[in-house]
């Protein structure tokens, strides 16, 4: 068979290592050849493709980013997007495509596959917020980086007594700040399921400050407090209709040092969090979901997605995937809050 692979969305650690296990279980064990489309949806829309072979990706595995590329390109605003993918992967002579992304990808992929486009989705997203997956890729390095980058202003807020707001991304769902605040021992974790009271924060704040410690809060980009919306950064929104949030952590700050009269300062760690070099966790998570997205393909499972569920890795349709974001349940941040104040 001849496979066509794309990495769309924004780049994320393990994507090569994802890459490279499709095309090694293909190439060897089906005999398959696989090409490569650059910079996401762009790549079929516009036919920008090459040949991609074991000796491509060989070397590939603990790099970050992806040797793909990838955009937020939307063939889906096109007029005639679908026609085009299908079209141009026709002219190319290629039986299948995987594709590699997010919700707003896979959202793409499962529209082509309605479409009659044979396709295989695999998910990656630091956010961990696709449904159908226990788990994806890129997050465990994102909280990782996030987790470490708190470690260290802990120290340094010590040593100054100050509150320090530690911005990690999170548009709608609140885990890579979950699970950084508890693995860094946060004195208050904010994410959007669940805005947030000012006065309680402060008071969490206040307490730490009279106990004469540092206080260290991680919060969600898309953190809101329950008397208002979170007024926006910029008003600017992408070929998928987001808008480009930011802005929390420095309101947050700003707020904390006018209510207690003690220095705050915000750090967001942005695109830190899904830079460089995946950790071994995702390595090997997305070495597995590359191998069964290349059998899946040979046993003609279009319309799935590959997914992780407990430690075996399942298929679950595309449609199920992308219905609904998976979001933090009050249970589970419930967690979190034992340890605020």
């Amino acid at each position: 068979m001849r496979i066509g692979v794309l990495t769309g969305g924004g780049d994320c650690p393990g994507l090569n290592a994802a890459i490279r296990a499709a095309v090694f279980r293909g190439v060897k064990e089906h005999g398959d050849e696989f090409t490569g489309f650059r910079d996401g949806w762009r790549g079929p829309l516009e036919r920008d493709a090459f040949p991609l072979d074991a000796a491509a990706v060989g070397d590939i595995l603990p790099l970050g980013g992806t040797i793909l590329g990838s955009s937020r390109t939307n063939p889906l605003k096109e007029d005639d997007g679908v026609a085009r993918i299908r079209r141009n992967l026709a002219d190319l002579g290629l039986d299948a495509l995987i594709a590699i992304g997010g919700e707003d990808t896979l959202g793409v992929a499962n529209a082509l596959h309605e479409a009659g486009v044979p396709v295989v989705g695999v998910p990656k997203t630091i956010d961990n917020d696709l449904s159908g997956t226990d788990q994806t890729f890129g997050f465990d390095t994102a909280v990782s980086i996030a987790t470490e980058a708190a470690d260290r202003l802990r120290t340094t807020a010590e040593s100054h007594h100050r509150a320090v707001v530690v911005e990690v991304m999170g548009r709608h769902a609140g885990w890579i700040a979950l699970h950084t605040g508890l693995a860094a021992g946060a004195d208050a974790v904010l994410v959007p399921e669940k805005p947030f009271d000012m006065a309680e924060v402060t008071s969490h704040v206040e307490a730490r400050f009279r106990a004469s410690r540092a206080a260290v809060l991680v919060v969600s980009e898309g953190a809101r407090p329950a008397e208002g919306s979170l007024e926006l950064q910029t008003g600017e929104r992408d070929a998928f209709g987001h808008v480009r949030l930011g802005g929390v952590g420095e309101r947050l700050a700003g707020e904390l040092e006018r209510r207690t009269g003690r220095e705050a300062r915000s750090v967001v760690l942005g695109h830190l969090q899904r830079g460089g070099t995946p950790t071994a966790f995702d390595r090997v998570l997305a070495t597995r979901f590359g191998l069964h997205a290349a059998d899946a393909v040979r046993a003609g499972a279009y319309g799935t997605m590959v997914a992780l569920r407990g430690t075996e890795i399942t298929r679950v349709p595309l449609a199920e995937a992308v219905g609904t974001l998976k979001t933090v349940p009050p249970e589970r941040y419930a967690e979190a809050e034992v340890f605020s104040g």
